[in-house]
């Protein structure tokens, strides 16, 4: 991972990670798992099946309604990875959630290995 982001900008790396982290939300807000998934590693699609997708989407969107805009909170440069927060807004709270992913690099892929709203 260092090898593919050492030598971006923040700014550059948000506009590899971004279109990434939007696919992941509406595929959750579509309830679409080979969207929302299209971008895991083994190890997130390992955890996240059609079942799983199904009942965290139903929860979250009884609650909280469905994702809406993001902004940027901060980038975590790591040894093997990248970390992203936003502000994360939805449809049915004015509560601000927070998002985030962790991202990795699978080759000349990037690929989300942790996600999370809360």
């Amino acid at each position: 991972m260092a090898a593919l982001f050492e030598n971006l900008t923040d700014d550059e790396i948000l506009e590899i990670v971004e279109p990434i982290m939007s696919n992941m939300m509406e595929g959750s807000t579509e309830i679409n798992h080979a969207k929302h998934s299209r971008d895991f590693t083994e190890r997130m699609l390992c955890i996240v099946t059609p079942e799983h997708l199904r009942w965290a989407c139903d929860n979250y969107q009884a609650k909280w309604g469905y994702f809406g805009r993001r902004e940027f909170v901060a980038l975590f440069r790591r040894t093997d990875s990248v970390a992203v927060t936003w502000r994360q807004f939805c449809s049915r709270s004015s509560d601000v959630r927070v998002a985030e992913a962790v991202f990795v690099s699978d080759g000349d892929r990037i690929l989300i290995d942790h996600a999370m709203v809360f």
